[in-house]
């Protein structure tokens, strides 16, 4: 029927919108609940996003398949005459034209398309079925584009596929922002890059910069480009810091506490919380001005034993970014990080091991076990670094709930508002999983749960050595200590006394 069938299924899905506004509007033939009309029209409300939401992603993946069959067809069409460049640039503005997009976006869009219709077909099946929005499938194609084909194949079936071997847990990559599940998708690749992270972070630091931006209404962006464990480190000084200035008379926000901080330490004004207006005279004496503060910046950095000693190049994973080199996670510790956490870890799937107590009173070892478990606020899509959050009884205490990391829950101080203020309640967690979530309406969802993986084991030299011996080897090329619980722990799994 060719373009008569076009016209006539557009048609169709114009009078189902018409139907589906009405009944948003409660002129539907019969209400969503007779006997509670409010309450049934909130609920259909949602029922009608989320039937939105499949049809977005389905109308997505229609698009990048006409877009990407466009320029196959238009590239013959126009003959082996035409230069490649030019004929890439006539199918992007064509395409541009047709979806009221600039020639980057019309660019950026067809690129996007290409690469999920040919290289990524979980993805590409995500988005026809209405699993995956557009910004998750552009998502794992951006971080797919540095992968060889077997490790694009490898990125899609983790997060993708529930039957593989270390399928991702916890809530689906499609049940997730698309900023979260950058995240996500980000700590992957860097743990599984065919390149070491080594090579790939030396490159970033002969890169780091610090670029300046303006901006309207007599504002600008300086922004810099620093070793993430820096970075972090610098945001959450200039968070504590900021927070301490907080008080009844303090009227700024965060956000206005961290700039002006954050300008008194390039500057060197010297004046703690002060909005600055720096003259001449102290320009001058900007560069001889020291920034001092009794607070010091706090860096979390979880380090396989195995990395730690230099054996293996497993990626330690720096809390509130993901993961760095190993090299960066050793001098970390070698230079007396005093937040820095030695963590008893299983082997087996890389998750830290339970805590408990009988107190009411939260440790800082369970407050730094919360953050290993969760890495962040669990409330669905929030970002929240794990330093801002509060540790939270599940099951309150004066209910009988423990005080042990299967009750506790780390919500942002939002979050937590919200849990006692409003109908929003955590659902039970377990040693390894943060709390999910049900809604005022009864819905549940999942948080995010870390990616463990099995701790990488290092090559052993005499492993061919020791009659016995299982694919874990003999690790008489390890000196034991006898000093540490996690050596003690580890020889006793290792050589386990047989029966």
């Amino acid at each position: 029927m060719g373009r008569a069938a076009v016209v006539k299924a557009y048609s169709d899905i114009r009078a189902a919108l018409a139907v589906l506004n009405a009944e948003v509007d409660g002129c539907g033939s019969e209400a969503f609940s007779v006997a509670d009309p409010l309450a049934g029209s909130a609920d259909g409300c949602l029922d009608v996003l989320a039937g939105a939401r499949e049809v977005e992603a389905g109308f997505a993946g229609l698009k990048a398949k006409a877009a990407v069959k466009y320029a196959e067809s238009a590239s013959v069409v126009a003959g082996p005459n035409v230069p490649v460049q030019a004929q890439e640039m006539a199918v992007a503005a064509e395409i541009g034209c047709v979806l009221a997009l600039g020639p980057r976006a019309a660019s950026s869009f067809l690129a996007a398309s290409h690469a999920i219709v040919s290289s990524l077909p979980r993805t590409f099946e995500g988005l026809q079925a209405g699993t995956l929005s557009w910004q998750h499938a552009v998502v794992m194609a951006d971080e797919a584009a540095c992968l060889d084909a077997a490790g694009a194949a490898a990125l899609e079936a983790h997060f993708l596929d529930p039957a593989a071997p270390d399928a991702a847990r916890g809530c689906p990559a499609g049940e997730m922002p698309a900023h979260r599940f950058r995240a996500k998708a980000r700590t992957w690749r860097e743990r599984h890059h065919a390149e070491s992270i080594e090579k790939r972070h030396a490159k970033g630091v002969a890169d780091r910069r610090v670029e300046f931006r303006p901006e309207q209404d007599g504002m600008a962006w300086l922004s810099a480009c620093l070793p993430a464990a820096q970075a972090l480190a610098g945001w959450n000084r200039l968070t504590a810091m900021s927070r301490s200035l907080q008080g009844p008379q303090e009227s700024r926000t965060m956000a206005q506490l961290r700039a002006d901080t954050f300008a008194e330490a390039v500057l060197g004004s010297g004046r703690a919380g002060g909005v600055l207006g720096v003259g001449a005279g102290e320009a001058a004496d900007a560069g001889r001005q020291p920034w001092s503060s009794p607070i010091r910046a706090q860096v979390l950095v979880t380090v396989p034993v195995f990395s730690l000693m230099g054996l293996t190049d497993e990626p330690a994973m720096l809390d509130g970014y993901g993961p760095i080199p190993p090299s960066v996670a050793r001098d970390l510790v070698a230079n007396g990080a005093t937040s820095f956490y030695r963590v008893l870890v299983d082997p087996r799937d890389g998750a830290p091991l339970e805590i408990g107590r009988k107190s009411y009173r939260v440790t800082g070892a369970m407050r730094a076990w919360l953050r290993m478990r969760d890495g962040k606020c669990p409330f669905p899509g929030c970002s929240n670094n794990s330093l801002d959050n509060d540790a939270d009884h599940i099951l309150a205490w004066a209910n009988g709930g423990p005080t042990g990391i299967s009750n506790l829950g780390q919500p942002c101080p939002k979050h937590h508002k919200l849990r006692h203020a409003t109908g929003w309640k955590p659902t039970p967690a377990t040693k390894n999983e943060p709390p999910g979530w049900l809604s005022p309406t009864g819905r549940h969802y999942q948080s995010e749960h870390q990616d463990w993986e099995p701790t990488h084991w290092p090559a052993l030299r005499n492993r061919d050595q020791v009659p016995g011996e299982g694919a874990l080897g003999a690790l008489s090329d390890l000196v034991h200590l006898d000093i540490s619980p996690a050596e003690n722990w580890l020889e006793r799994i290792l050589h386990a006394p047989t029966a």
